[in-house]
C-alpha cells in the first residue's frame, strides 16, 4: 500500500469495502468514476449491489441514483441493474443488462451531453451529491490523487459530493502519472467565467493530479482489477470502404484549400467503425496529425507508434485488452503525446469550434434531409445514448457521420425516409458515409440532399423505395422546402416492427 500510498495520513483510511457500502442508504446519489469502461471502480458497485439485493430480500426498498462519465462495465452498471438498484441512471451507458432496465421502465434515464452535465450538477439540478466513488492509481506524497485510465467528471463529484471513497487500483500503471492534465479553472459560475486557455490540441493548462478533501474521505480501498477492455472487430470491407471514402474526402479538401496538409484536429467516437477509420487513416498519407477527442481507442495508439499522429488530447482510454497491457507497459513514453482531460474540457463546445475539430461519428440512421439518429432503435428503444457525439457534431468545422448502410442481414436500412428520433438535426450534419459511399451536404438546400443521400449512401435494396417515397412526398406535400407525406414517412419502421424487415415483400 505504502507504494500506491505515499502520504501516511491518507494509509488511516484504509478500510474493506463491506464497512464502506453498509453506509449508503436508499435514495442516494452517486458519482462514480468511469468513462467508456476504463477507470470505474471495481469492489463499491460489486458490494453495493449484494448489500441492495440483500435488501430487496428482507422486502425492504433500496435504489440509488448513479451519474458517471459516460458508460462503465457489467461489474458496475450491469451488477446494480441486474438486481433492481437503479432508479436514475445519467449521462451515457452502453449496458445489456442496464438497456434492458431503462427499456422495461424500471430505470429512469437521462441522456445528456458529456460537455453539459458539469454545470447541471454544478447548478444543483438534480439536488445534492452524497457519494464520490473514485478509481486512482495512486495517491501522492502531498496528498493528491493520481487519476487512472479516465478523467470523466472525477473533479467535479470529488468537489461536489458529501463523502469520498477512493478505491487505489494497483493494476492501473503508476507510469499514468503526467498524462492527465486537470483544469481547475471552471468553478466559476457565469457570468464570471474565463476562456479556456487551449489554442492546440496537446496544450497544457492544469494540473497532472486531482486534489482531494481530506477530511470527506470515508474510506479508501485496495483493489488490482482490470478496466472493462474489449477487442474491437478487425477491419472488414465495409469499414474499409468507409475509411476510404474519408480519405478520399480529406484528400479532396486539402486540394479545394479547405483543409492543412495535416488535417484539423480529429476526433472520433467509441466503436468498432470509428475505429476502423482510425486504422484506415495508417494507410493515408496524412502525417503531423493530431487529435481533440474525448476516447483513445487502439486505432488512435496505432497512428501515435507509426508517427501519423503528433499528440492526442482525450479524457479517456477505450482500449483492446492487447492496447491495454501495451499501454501499461509503455505509459511513460506517451507523455508529451496523449493527454487525459475533464471531459468539460475535452467536450468543450467553445473549444472544439475554435480549433477546428473534424468530427466523426457512428449512427443507428440517417433520414434523406440529414437527420440522424444516433440513441434510439425505431423511435422508442434506447440503445446507449448520445454521449458526446452532440458536443462534436454541432460544433465541428466538418461534422461525419459513418455506418453501413445496412444492418441484420438486410432487414434494417441506415437510410431511411425520416429518422425515427432525432438526435442531431440536418443543420449540424455536414457529411454522411456508409460503404457505398459519401454525402457531402454542405450548401444544399433539403431537396437536394434527399437525391444526394439515396444515390451516396442508400444500400441498392432500398435506393429505389426510398427513390418511390421522395417522388410521393413531393406529389402530396403541401411545401417544397423538405417534402414528407407524413402517412409514410415512418412507413421504414412499421414495416420492421410489423414484419421484421424494411423491405417491401
Amino acid at each position: 500500500m505504502a507504494g500506491r500510498i505515499a502520504n501516511e495520513k491518507f494509509l488511516t483510511k484504509v478500510t474493506d469495502i463491506e464497512t464502506i457500502v453498509k453506509m449508503v442508504k436508499d435514495g442516494d446519489k452517486i458519482g462514480v468514476s468511469g468513462f467508456t469502461g476504463a477507470g470505474y471502480p471495481k469492489a463499491f458497485p460489486v458490494a453495493l449491489a449484494a448489500q441492495i439485493k440483500a435488501a430487496h430480500e428482507r422486502g425492504e426498498q433500496f435504489m440509488v441514483s448513479l451519474f458517471t462519465g459516460a458508460s462503465t462495465a457489467p461489474e458496475l452498471d450491469g451488477e446494480l441493474a441486474g438486481v433492481d438498484g437503479l432508479k436514475f441512471r445519467t449521462p451515457y451507458q452502453g449496458d445489456p443488462v442496464l438497456r434492458g432496465k431503462i427499456n422495461d421502465g424500471t430505470t429512469y434515464y437521462s441522456d445528456i451531453h458529456l460537455s453539459h452535465l458539469h454545470n447541471q450538477i454544478a447548478y444543483g439540478f438534480f439536488g445534492k451529491l452524497d457519494w464520490a466513488v473514485i478509481e486512482v492509481a495512486g495517491i501522492t506524497a502531498e496528498g493528491e490523487l493520481i487519476p487512472s485510465s479516465s478523467v470523466g467528471l472525477n473533479r467535479t463529484y470529488l468537489e461536489r459530493a458529501d463523502k469520498i471513497v477512493l478505491e487505489v487500483n494497483q493494476w492501473q500503471t503508476e507510469d499514468l502519472f503526467g498524462l492527465h492534465d486537470v483544469y481547475y479553472g471552471t468553478e466559476a459560475m457565469p457570468p464570471n467565467r474565463q476562456p479556456i486557455p487551449i489554442t492546440a490540441a496537446g496544450d497544457l493548462i492544469g494540473q497532472k493530479t486531482l486534489k482531494v478533501d481530506f477530511d470527506k474521505i470515508v474510506g479508501i480501498v485496495m483493489t488490482d482489477a482490470a478496466d472493462r477492455n474489449s477487442p474491437f472487430k478487425p477491419l472488414d470491407d465495409d469499414s474499409r470502404a468507409i475509411a476510404g471514402h474519408l480519405i478520399d474526402f480529406f484528400t479532396t479538401e486539402i486540394k479545394a484549400g479547405r483543409l492543412p496538409k495535416n488535417l484539423f484536429p480529429l476526433q472520433s467516437g467509441v466503436g468498432n467503425i470509428a475505429n476502423a477509420v482510425l486504422e484506415g487513416l495508417l494507410e493515408s498519407d496524412f502525417e503531423h496529425m493530431t487529435s481533440y477527442t474525448e476516447v483513445i481507442q487502439d486505432g488512435m495508439i496505432s497512428l501515435i507508434d507509426a508517427g501519423k499522429v503528433d499528440v492526442a488530447s482525450a479524457t479517456s482510454f477505450s482500449l483492446s485488452p492487447d492496447a491495454a497491457e501495451h499501454i501499461n507497459n509503455n505509459a511513460a513514453k506517451y507523455r508529451g503525446k496523449m493527454v487525459l482531460r475533464p471531459q468539460d474540457i475535452s467536450n468543450n463546445p467553445e473549444v472544439i469550434r475554435r480549433l477546428g475539430v473534424i468530427s466523426c461519428n457512428g449512427m443507428i440512421e440517417a433520414d434523406i434531409y440529414g437527420n440522424v439518429n444516433s440513441t434510439h432503435i425505431c423511435g422508442t428503444r434506447m440503445m446507449n445514448g448520445i454521449g458526446g457525439s452532440g458536443d462534436f457534431t454541432r460544433n465541428a468545422s466538418i461534422s461525419c457521420f459513418v455506418s453501413p448502410s445496412i444492418a441484420k442481414n438486410g432487414d434494417i436500412s441506415a437510410i431511411v425516409p425520416m429518422v425515427s428520433h432525432h438526435d442531431h438535426t440536418e443543420h449540424d450534419v455536414s457529411v454522411i458515409i456508409t460503404e457505398q459511399g459519401l454525402a457531402d451536404l454542405r450548401g444544399l438546400a433539403p431537396r437536394q440532399r434527399s437525391r444526394v443521400i439515396i444515390e451516396k449512401c442508400a444500400h441498392p435494396d432500398y435506393k429505389d423505395i426510398l427513390l418511390d417515397y421522395v417522388a410521393q412526398a413531393e406529389r402530396v406535400s403541401k411545401a417544397m422546402q423538405t417534402p414528407h407525406d407524413l402517412t409514410q414517412c415512418l412507413s421504414f419502421h412499421q414495416r420492421f416492427n410489423e414484419t421484421g424487415s424494411m423491405k417491401i415483400k
